[in-house]
């Protein structure tokens, strides 16, 4: 099955547009193991997501065993759910085959954070996983997001080129972008350039992105594909021992907020 029909299967089912980000923190986590952590925020929240997105960063900072970790997470969330790796990975053609080969056929994600910088061969390798969906960050999140994406080139800046470049690339409808919900005028534009594309829009909560302008720009014309994700807000929701009890509480608070905002007129 393809990631755009499972993803939007999952979304329909489950009438939600969230995506938790699994990023455990042992220093924020309540006293358990990181497996049992993750495993105990998929079975509170499976039936209140369109999605998980573990961010490797916090597996290879634990060295071997986080990435024995990671694969367990990974055959713990349901098959039904798209599971998005956050990696961020961009290299030559050659390195970037072996990337996608990791992402995709090792560690079995549905999707994939790519990163355009080195052009297009170190991103076709990807995008030739037809079944797979590859999210190229265009306007991300982060304050430093400024340095490089808002320069222009050729009388655009440089995220708008950037979506415009994967609009010509998605030849098999498997491309999306990474736009971070703290710039929402950006958020805009970007869903202007491509309004069929599905948009990973992290940046909610802890990183102070509004829900409501993530939502209403974020959306294509049918109200879908747009990927709200939120980490530390659902993970850390309660540093006591019900920390999986409250990580539900709050996703499906988040769960409706969005659709309340999903279905307001735009």
């Amino acid at each position: 099955m393809k990631f755009i029909d499972k993803l939007l299967n999952i979304s329909q089912k489950n009438k939600s547009w969230l995506c938790i980000g699994l990023d455990p923190d042992p220093e924020l986590m309540p006293g358990a193991d990181v497996l049992q952590f993750n495993k105990a925020i998929i079975e509170a929240t499976s039936d209140l997501v369109c999605a998980y997105k573990p961010n490797l960063a916090f597996y290879e900072a634990l060295g071997t065993e986080g990435l024995a970790i990671l694969e367990k997470t990974v055959k713990d969330i349901p098959g039904d759910i798209p599971v998005i790796g956050d990696a961020k990975r961009g290299d030559i053609g050659n390195t970037a085959k072996a990337y996608a080969k990791a992402l995709f056929s090792v560690l079995g994600f549905d999707a994939a954070t790519v990163n355009p910088y080195l052009g297009y061969d170190s991103i076709e390798p990807f995008i030739n996983y037809q079944d797979k969906g590859v999210f190229i960050l265009c306007r991300t999140s982060n304050k430093g997001a400024t340095d490089f994406q808002n320069l222009r080139t050729n009388g655009l800046p440089l995220y708008e080129a950037v979506a415009q470049k994967a609009k010509e690339w998605n030849i098999y409808g498997n491309i999306g972008l990474v736009v971070g919900a703290t710039y929402p005028e950006e958020l805009k534009r970007v869903r202007s350039i491509c309004p069929e594309m599905p948009l990973l829009i992290p940046g909610i909560g802890a990183q102070g992105g509004d829900l409501a302008s993530a939502v209403g720009y974020g959306v294509d014309a049918r109200g879908e594909k747009a990927i709200i994700n939120v980490s530390r807000q659902i993970l850390y929701a309660s540093k006591e021992k019900d920390f999986a009890r409250a990580a539900r509480n709050m996703a499906e608070k988040i769960r409706n907020q969005i659709n309340d905002y999903r279905n307001k007129p735009r």
